[in-house]
């Protein structure tokens, strides 16, 4: 325990000492230092509070955005759906024509190869 003691009593005099050096062999006097510090410490201020400006910018443009990528999905979604439902419409009354061309073709064909075959 006393050299617990003793090991934090070094410590607190050695930090006491060369506190006390770096203060006395500074080329700036202590109201140079504070000001310095003061002035850096704004800057650092400023500088944080510039980048939670930014970051609550950026978090509002996603949200903008992903809100409008989504409105923009559902209505190319509901623009396909109508272009497919309208091409079926356009499609179904001529299937049956379209079925019997080509039942027509490949009749043709066949006779064309019975054709060719005895030939």
């Amino acid at each position: 325990m006393a050299n617990g003691k003793s090991l934090l009593l070094g410590f607190m005099v050695g930090g006491a000492v060369s506190a006390a050096a770096t203060l006395l062999s500074t080329p700036n006097s202590g109201q140079d230092f504070r000001n310095r510090a003061k002035e850096q410490s704004l800057e650092w201020r400023e500088m944080l509070e510039n980048i939670k400006v930014d970051g609550l910018r950026l978090k509002k443009q996603i949200t903008e955005t992903s809100r409008e990528g989504a409105a923009l999905i559902k209505e190319l979604t509901e623009e396909m759906k109508s272009s497919v439902e309208e091409w079926k419409q356009t499609v179904e009354p001529h299937q049956e024509n379209i079925h019997e061309y080509l039942e027509q073709i490949e009749s043709s064909l066949r006779d064309l190869e019975d054709k060719l075959k005895k030939e």
